[in-house]
């Protein structure tokens, strides 16, 4: 198994950068520091796994820097941790932080702990923990075998057959980032199943995209007449899906 490096982000490389450095390589962990300036930092961004921003006590990270940061992080499924003062790292908890912020750390540090927080990263990012979950209900057990293995790689995908046993899924996993429902099925259909997903507080927020096999324009205004969160024809191919997700997730 590769080692992984920790990119440590600050103004300047500081006597207290240079202790975190050693410190962390104390527990096997490998990190370097970068300068916090945009250049730089996207120059040596995929030598990376894990990233670290130390903030200085009253530093104030520039709209453009922070933007460059949440924008590759989605881009590459990454988070970033962030050191503080304790004062600060409050004032942030207390915002809606983004997904991207894996978790903040108050000065004084407690390396040690610091340390069991990066390898439970490394550890969920191995297992796949981190990716985000997508269910996909289709009734032909084919198509959902060839959109699993199209999906893997990149999302936790789980495939239902029925509108039934997405409905008994979603009880146990209401954590779904992401619903694919095919627009057509026997029994419970796609809008019944919409209709269901919205009116159960659990389940509400889940965004939902439409599958359909039919391209003619009555049918893609009745599935749009529905307002989900959009829809895919479902003789996309490979990596036009993984684009539109991929897109999807980043404006979501």
């Amino acid at each position: 198994m590769k080692k992984e490096r920790v990119m440590l982000i600050a103004g300047k490389e500081s006597f207290m950068i240079r202790v975190l450095i050693e410190k962390l390589e104390e527990y096997g962990i490998l990190c370097e520091f970068v300068p916090a300036k945009l250049g730089t930092i996207n120059d040596q961004w995929d030598d990376f796994s894990f990233y670290i921003y130390y903030l200085e006590k009253g530093e104030v990270v520039s709209t453009e820097l922070k933007g460059f940061l949440f924008d590759r992080l989605e881009d590459d499924d990454k988070q970033i941790l962030i050191i503080g003062e304790k004062t600060d790292i409050i004032e942030l908890r207390k915002e809606n932080v983004p997904k991207m912020i894996y978790d903040m750390v108050s000065r004084p540090i407690d390396y040690g702990n610091l340390a069991s927080i990066i390898n439970v990263y490394f550890q969920e990012e191995e297992s796949g923990a981190l990716k985000r979950n997508v269910l996909l209900v289709d009734d032909d057990p084919s198509y959902g075998s060839l959109v699993r293995d199209w999906l893997s790689p990149y999302y936790n995908i789980s495939v239902v057959t029925s509108g039934v046993r997405a409905l008994k899924w979603l009880g146990t996993h209401p954590k779904t980032d992401l619903i694919l429902l095919d627009y057509e099925m026997p029994v419970t259909n796609g809008p019944q199943v919409l209709e269901m997903v919205r009116e159960d507080p659990s389940t509400s927020q889940i965004p939902v995209i439409f599958l359909t096999g039919n391209d003619t324009k009555e049918s893609v205004m009745s599935v749009v007449a529905l307002k989900p969160e959009g829809y895919l024809l479902k003789s996309i191919q490979r990596e036009e899906l993984l684009n539109k997700l991929k897109v999807f997730f980043i404006n979501h």
